[in-house]
């Protein structure tokens, strides 16, 4: 895992840039990599790419970044993983290829060499990566298409920049970082920045599956090169259901333990880490070293995750480490964890804190079970969407009825969520009914919290309905269409990305089996099916069967006791629920408080 940037004048009258300039925008993300900082600048000062290391594959310097392929026709600089590098290489090396290192980053390479653009969906990972062509004065940027690491660029005076952070494109200078209101209105609206926005007009983020070219006539419109609703084409269980689960999990868990240091697990008392544990113990990976987060707040309640965990470890004769977690330590860290917060997010802090914990004790690389709850159901919304959307379908018939009814709950103002107000108004639809179970503040009330020319500005920018239509169309079932929206709205734009900027600022790097090209296109089908896989499905695949009192246990999340530590920072607030306050909090810690409306 890495940082990388770059800046490529691709018009002679384009700014020109310094060696200074791209180190000062690599450095700032040097937690990113704190193993190697490398640099390259053509000869004519045309573009120039800068990379920070943290080694996982290859750890030997010959690995290092920007690295150029046999003739120097072309540079690389590479960020995140390739699972499959091994047997890329392999067949690359049986076409006569020879190689000089045993990294990914030369695989990659070595695949762009060969088969050019159209390697991308051959390559299972996470990753973002920039390729350089000299011969054609042409760069690459590309990011992978389950979005696990972000990649953001900016266009200004014929000058193309990109990093791995957009704070590390701040640092460079030569941004426009004037307000983008789609960005503001949509972390109101969502509690994260929906992409491609960010708080900047001059920052987009590169969308996920997609590649973006700049020649000599500058940048291209970003290319999607692999769709995730093919997954769900062609709706089918498949034979044997249980098997090809197990198979198929084993798979990812199997992969996403390829790495050159050890590999450790972030273990909750939730069934989706219990679940890679189970698997990890299946094979060569065991013993595996276990990381638990426990707060003082939760001791002796069912909250607590730990004494669950530590039996989880036992049976499966992982190593254990638990921590624990006060309110003082968080009010103490809280600054740092705002500063190391790339876009603001009301989410991330847990990441934060079990990031810290496992870095303290060495470890470099770890698994988490984020992404098992959006593909098998996990969430009440896979229920409560659906029967909203068809309990309300009939309002859709009747224009302008739940607008008309809105407006007027609103002016009694009810002491009832502001939700309710909205519910003929949205609840009609997939997509609206989705809104209204993640939205964090409703449409109608930002512009009590921001000036309100500038909300509607960005709500009209942000179209977001629309938006999310656009994600589901096409997709032959409710839950499928919930499914997508979980994957591509919440834990891309949110879980993904939060889990991305607290895992680097601890110079960790966090890996995700359950999200997963290879899994995805295998089970894909039977989530779009009439009868989608469930986490019990999950649980019942498992060779090695996880403790009966453990399945029994209800639900409880991976969580903070945010709502005392919220009210701590900010009591003046207690009227307000918990994660509006922490919204507003992180807003003005990230964002900016100039920006917030005064009442």
């Amino acid at each position: 895992m890495c940082g990388i940037n770059g800046i490529y004048r691709y018009r002679p009258e384009g700014r020109r840039f310094l060696q200074e300039d791209v180190e000062r925008v690599r450095d700032s993300m040097s937690t990113r990599g704190p193993d190697d900082a490398g640099l390259w600048i053509s000869s004519d000062h045309r573009i120039g790419l800068g990379h920070r290391r943290l080694s996982i594959i290859d750890l030997s310097p010959n690995s290092n970044q920007p690295m150029a392929s046999h003739d120097g026709r072309f540079q690389i600089v590479f960020n995140g993983e390739i699972y499959n590098y091994k047997a890329l290489k392999a067949e690359l090396s049986s076409s006569g290829h020879a190689f000089r290192t045993q990294s990914d980053t030369e695989v990659i390479l070595a695949m762009y060499e060969m088969h050019g653009l159209a390697m991308l969906s051959r390559l299972r990972g996470m990753f973002t990566f920039a390729i350089w062509d000299s011969r054609e004065n042409r760069l690459v940027i590309a990011r992978g298409p389950m979005g696990i690491k972000p990649l953001y660029y900016s266009v200004q005076d014929s000058t193309f920049q990109f990093a791995s952070q957009v704070k590390a494109l701040i640092a460079g200078g030569n941004v426009d970082t004037s307000p983008e209101p789609a960005g503001h209105i949509g972390f109101f609206l969502w509690g994260h920045v929906p992409e491609p926005f960010t708080l900047f007009r001059g920052i987009r983020q590169l969308p996920a599956g997609s590649y973006l070219i700049v020649d000599e006539h500058g940048p291209k419109h970003p290319i999607i090169y692999q769709d995730p609703k093919q997954w769900f084409e062609n709706p089918r269980v498949p034979d044997d259901a249980l098997a090809c689960l197990r198979e198929s999990l084993q798979d990812s868990v199997d992969h996403h333990f390829v790495s050159d240091v050890p590999v450790s697990l972030f273990l909750s008392a939730g069934r989706d880490s219990a679940a890679i544990l189970s698997l990890a113990s299946e094979t060569d990976h065991n013993p595996v070293h276990a990381v638990t987060l426990g707060f003082q707040e939760y001791k002796g309640t069912p909250d607590d995750e730990c004494p669950m965990a530590s039996r989880l470890a036992e049976q499966f004769g992982a190593s254990h480490i638990a921590h624990f977690v006060t309110g003082d330590q968080f009010k103490s860290d809280v600054g740092d964890l705002l500063s190391a917060m790339d876009q603001p997010s009301i989410d991330g802090a847990n990441t934060y804190f079990v990031c810290k914990v496992a870095a303290s004790l060495g470890v470099r690389v770890a698994l988490s079970g984020l992404g098992a709850d959006e593909i098998f159901g996990g969430y009440h919304s896979f229920a409560q969407v659906p029967k909203l959307a068809r309990s309300l379908a009939w309002s859709n018939r009747v224009p302008r009825l739940g607008q008309s009814l809105r407006k007027a709950l609103t002016r009694i103002k009810s002491s009832k969520s502001p939700k309710y107000a909205g519910i003929l108004e949205y609840g009609g639809t997939i997509e609206g009914a989705f809104l209204l179970r993640r939205g964090l503040f409703m449409p109608w009330e930002i512009g009590e919290i921001l000036d309100r020319d500038f909300t509607e500005a960005g709500l009209e920018e942000l179209a977001t309905v629309d938006r999310l239509r656009a994600i589901t169309s096409g997709l032959p079932s409710p839950h499928s269409k919930v499914v997508m929206l979980e994957l591509y709205w919440y834990m891309q734009g949110r879980l993904l990305r939060d889990s991305d900027w607290a895992s680097m600022a601890h110079s960790l790097e966090l890996r995700v089996p359950f999200v997963d090209t290879e899994l995805m296109k295998r089970i894909g089908p039977w989530i779009a099916s009439s009868k989608p896989p469930t986490k019990d499905d999950m649980v019942r695949c498992l060779a090695n069967p996880l403790p009966s009192d453990f399945l029994s246990r209800p639900k409880t999340g991976f969580n903070i006791p945010v709502e005392r530590w919220a009210l701590d920072l900010d009591p003046s607030a207690r009227r307000e629920h918990s994660h509006r306050q922490w919204a507003k909090y992180v807003y003005r810690n990230v964002a900016g408080e100039d920006m917030l409306r005064r009442s």
